[in-house]
């Protein structure tokens, strides 16, 4: 059985989730790691604002709201 392929989580849609695998921005990786978002984390997509400005997002424990560049920064399998 093959691993799965890392996605962005911008591609996700509501509803969905998925495991962290790594992120390809370090500055926002810095930041996410500072509030304890980490590698291994679990990540669901909660909704979408209406224009798609900004997305809520549930990471473990924590509720988040980011925006689609940051998202994409964020690799999930």
């Amino acid at each position: 059985m093959p691993f799965p392929v890392p996605a962005a989580a911008s591609l996700f849609e509501a509803g969905q989730s998925g495991t962290i695998d790594r992120f390809t921005n370090e500055y926002l990786a810095g930041k996410l790691l500072d509030i304890g978002v980490r590698p291994g984390s679990r990540l669901r997509v909660v909704r979408k604002s209406p224009f798609g400005g900004s997305w809520y997002v549930k990471i473990d424990r924590q509720c988040l709201a980011l925006r689609k560049k940051e998202l994409a920064c964020i690799m999930v399998k």
